[in-house]
């Protein structure tokens, strides 16, 4: 089968990946499930991984099939799964979890102590089949396409995951924040407007982004390159900052917001990243607000949000590329210039 590997770190994204001829994947382990890959999106991560980012947190062995955002039909299973079976359409958590770790007994799936994380720590779903276990897929519900819901594997449970923590500290009156209306941020703010009954500001350089902002809920939209964000949000919420702000960029100048919109008690949710936390002590003392950090959502709230889609309350803004158009799309991503997410159809 093809895939889409890394062999070897770089910071030049025109040929991160090269299109290899390996073997296909077999279910060999009782629980094993092979997926016929139909949408695999492609995340900022992915660029992060190939730029190296990720090498000094988690064991990577190069070369490497990319790709953690995956949806399809499974076509072979291990003898002992029971919850799909051949033909059926399923999107993959990404993290492969062992089910008998303290961790995984707690339901805190991210934490599993022997996970293994498809595209980051293991072969992913930039190829034609993806091997992941009965553990890690969810059956589709009727009317929902694999190559549709793809990206909600990761950016989709990542944004949810936040929103999750975020809602339940707002409350109806309160204000939130959304910067980087991108391919996990307008996914965010539409979670935060189906579950939440606050007003939400957009925050974003791109008047698309905006525009995509204002047609999934966002009742005020601000771009930081026309306007001063910290003096329009300050008038937006009465000098009371935002009870909750979820920082999809994380960078530099994202998270040096927080000491001025982030209303008193309040959480600056860190999303993305690539960026560093430079605020003083005390700043963090006299506003008693949080930093909070963010990573992909447990597998039971990527069935939540399977619900959310089936009930038509969160849509996915994508545009869609083949196989061979891998570094056609990393390179894009780096320069802003995708929209929504990108899809990779094997």
């Amino acid at each position: 089968m093809r895939a889409a590997r890394l062999h070897e770190y770089t910071d030049d994204m025109t040929e991160g990946l090269t299109i290899d001829e390996v073997d296909r994947p077999e279910a060999t382990g009782a629980d094993d499930v092979i997926v016929e890959v139909e949408g695999a999106g492609w995340c900022q991560t992915d660029n992060h991984i190939i730029e190296g980012m990720w090498e000094e947190y988690v064991p990577q062995e190069l070369p490497m099939t990319l790709g953690h955002e995956n949806a399809g039909t499974v076509v072979e299973t291990g003898e002992d799964v029971g919850l799909v079976s051949e033909g059926d359409p399923v999107i993959c958590h990404p993290v492969q979890t062992c089910g008998t770790c303290r961790p995984c007994r707690l339901g805190e799936t991210m934490y599993c102590e022997n996970d293994a994380f498809n595209g980051l720590t293991t072969d992913g779903g930039f190829a034609e089949y993806l091997h992941t276990s009965e553990r890690s897929v969810i059956p589709l519900p009727r009317g929902v396409e694999p190559i549709d819901i793809a990206p909600h594997a990761d950016a989709g449970i990542t944004a949810y995951h936040a929103v999750k923590k975020a809602v339940a500290r707002l409350n109806p009156g309160d204000h939130a924040v959304v910067i980087g209306v991108g391919g996990l941020g307008h996914i965010g703010l539409q979670c935060l407007d189906a579950m939440s009954a606050a007003r939400i500001t957009a925050v974003d350089l791109k008047e698309s982004a905006l525009d995509l902002a204002e047609g999934y809920g966002a009742d005020h939209v601000i771009n930081p390159g026309e306007a001063d964000v910290r003096e329009e949000l300050d008038g937006i919420t009465d000098g009371k900052g935002a009870a909750q702000v979820l920082d999809f960029v994380g960078e530099d100048v994202t998270t040096a917001y927080a000491p001025d919109i982030t209303a008193a008690g309040g959480d600056h949710h860190i999303i993305g990243y690539g960026g560093h936390v430079h605020e003083p002590a005390q700043a963090l003392v006299n506003g008693e607000f949080s930093f909070v950090g963010n990573i992909v959502g447990r597998y039971a709230e990527l069935q939540e949000l399977v619900a959310l889609v089936e009930q038509g309350d969160v849509d996915l803004h994508t545009s869609r590329y083949g196989l061979g158009e891998v570094n056609t799309v990393a390179e894009k991503l780096e320069h802003g210039e995708i929209d929504g997410r990108a899809v990779i159809t094997p």
